[in-house]
């Protein structure tokens, strides 16, 4: 008896739902994950907002809308203006009080004097007339001739008071002792007023230092002033731009050793610090 085939089965061509199936489920699994993490971003979001809204002033505590504040006028300082900070007008005061009472300045405050005073030359458009330098014996500024004296004469330029006094009335916070050094190239001078280089430097420095104490309050005991003629140039006289520079008075407010240095003001003092010295 011959066996009977069963028909042969047709090819199952809808297998491919199995696999739909899956990624639907995926997807879906995805998009409940997505959706609970944009809940927690929504409430981070609003607290973003909230601060954001408290630092300029609004508040939305009892209302739906921001509200902003009103801020009284009397509540508003001006910001302060670097020239206003430092310069002072000529003919009054630069600080009052005594000037032994002031603090000693240290390493920080040098930099700060040097940082302001730039500061002041670039607001003014003066970077070219004065030079501000850290140096082991201070900050030095540098007063060029062509800014502040006419060629060959020891008066001080109108112009040029404006910022000396705010020169002044930044050195003049501390208890340190500063120098004005008047400094020459060393061309021969011609001139019935002076006999040499050495009149002018000494001549330039000490019209600085009296502007310094009768326009800007700075205090007789804590300057002195000093010539060097050509004799301290700050490069060399062989090119007219080098001879440009060594025409100057440095003004020098005196830290450390340097300051120890100089003179006492009294001689007790004085005779202190060599006992100190010899021990």
């Amino acid at each position: 008896m011959a066996l009977r085939r069963e028909p042969e089965k047709h090819a199952n061509h809808e297998r491919w739902l199995v696999s739909y199936g899956d990624l639907l489920t995926l997807m879906l699994a995805v998009f409940v994950v997505l959706y609970a993490m944009s809940q927690a971003d929504k409430k981070k979001t609003e607290e973003v907002s909230r601060s954001i809204q408290s630092s300029f002033g609004m508040a939305t505590a009892d209302s739906s809308s921001p509200k902003i504040n009103v801020i009284s006028s009397t509540q508003i300082n001006p910001i302060p203006d670097i020239k206003s900070a430092l310069a002072v007008t000529p003919g009054s005061k630069a600080r009052s009080g005594s000037w032994r009472t002031r603090p000693k300045a240290a390493e920080p405050d040098f930099l700060q004097i040097k940082s302001s005073i730039e500061a002041f030359l670039v607001k003014e458009g003066a970077q070219n007339k004065v030079n501000v330098e850290l140096t082991r014996r201070g900050v030095v500024v540098s007063l060029k001739e062509a800014g502040f004296f006419n060629s060959g004469s020891a008066f001080l330029k109108k112009e040029s008071e404006v910022i000396l006094s705010a020169i002044a009335e930044a050195l003049n916070r501390y208890s340190n002792t500063f120098r004005v050094e008047g400094h020459t190239d060393n061309v021969p001078i011609h001139s019935g007023e002076f006999r040499s280089n050495w009149e002018l430097s000494t001549m330039r420095a000490t019209n600085v230092l009296h502007y310094l104490i009768d326009a800007s309050g700075i205090s007789p005991e804590s300057v002195s002033a000093v010539g060097f003629g050509e004799y301290r140039p700050i490069t060399d006289n062989d090119t007219s731009e080098g001879r440009q520079k060594n025409r100057r008075v440095d003004i020098v407010l005196l830290a450390g050793e340097a300051e120890v240095a100089e003179p006492a003001h009294n001689l007790q003092l004085d005779k202190v610090r060599i006992i100190t010295l010899k021990q």
